[in-house]
């Protein structure tokens, strides 16, 4: 397949940094983060897009549906990145947010780059793991081109699931594929061709935004505090006390104590204290709305 670099802006040629090998490291690292300013004003203008696809996650989510990231190379692995952060972060399930690879798990480390060029792998790759139409995939390639993402969400859309493209080439393939598509487009890279720079950058503040809002239309937080974490470590069972005393404003003893006589559970503790509720109490009201803290205590 004869691949036309020339037209992608991810492999254009940046002119503001021509220079780089030049210059002292201050002006290269100054080159470098001129351009890395540009990102967070490109995905700017993909919101519109992104709050689509996290109301169509959570919808699935609310559903019985899975977020499931597909990708290869630095794209593949930022989506492991965010997949693997919701569980310590937010209470879930690690099958809730999925992260597939082209090449498997020894991508994850040591680059395949071949991988990538086999749509049927990732067919293959989602049907192992039982891909249903409740669930929904966000497919993450720089390029746009990529044929083991191109290959899911061509999948994906047969089976009449939710299909999210995040591309840094406008009107790409996986643009035109996805039935959602997040195209911020930040420009040539400092270094030509180096994706994981620029690219990655926008890509990984897409993702943080896909689950985070996801995350948070399921009532997964409490104002901005995250009312379902963990508490696995001793940072965690720290940033648990620290939760509870913010969002109920008691001392850290109370805070304490209740966190003991849940196990923990640091949304349960949140509401037995702001409503002066007994342990099953509170339980049983959070089961009734579905663990919203602030749809419980508006009963």
């Amino acid at each position: 397949m004869n691949i036309d670099l020339s037209k992608m802006v991810t492999e254009k040629r940046n002119s503001n940094t021509k220079d780089i090998d030049k210059v002292s490291t201050l002006e290269m690292v100054k080159k470098i983060n001129c351009e890395d300013k540009l990102v967070a004003c490109a995905v700017e203008k993909e919101l519109p897009q992104i709050a689509e696809a996290i109301d169509k996650i959570a919808d699935a989510m609310n559903n019985g549906g899975r977020l499931i990231y597909c990708g290869a190379g630095t794209s593949g692995r930022l989506g492991i990145l965010d997949a693997s952060e919701c569980p310590p972060t937010y209470g879930v399930s690690s099958e809730l947010v999925q992260g597939i690879i082209a090449g498997g798990i020894e991508a994850i480390f040591k680059a395949k780059e071949g991988a990538e060029d086999s749509k049927e792998l990732c067919v293959e790759d989602l049907n192992n793991m039982n891909f249903t139409n409740k669930d929904v995939l966000v497919g993450i390639a720089a390029s746009g081109r990529t044929p083991y993402v191109i290959g899911g969400l061509e999948y994906a859309n047969s089976i009449g699931a939710v299909t999210v493209g995040v591309t840094c080439n406008p009107q790409s393939e996986i643009a035109s594929v996805a039935k959602i598509a997040i195209s911020p487009v930040v420009g040539p890279e400092v270094i030509t061709g180096s994706t994981r720079m620029k690219a990655g950058t926008a890509q990984k503040m897409v993702l943080n935004m896909l689950s985070t809002g996801a995350m948070v239309r399921t009532g997964k937080v409490y104002g901005n505090l995250m009312v379902d974490v963990k508490a696995t470590n001793e940072k965690l069972v720290e940033r648990a006390k620290h939760i509870v005393m913010e969002a109920t404003e008691v001392d850290r003893e109370k805070a304490e104590a209740v966190l003991e006589e849940t196990n923990y559970d640091v949304k349960l503790s949140i509401l037995m204290i702001m409503a002066n509720l007994s342990k099953e109490e509170g339980k049983e009201l959070l089961e009734k709305n579905n663990g919203y803290i602030a749809k419980a205590l508006s009963k």
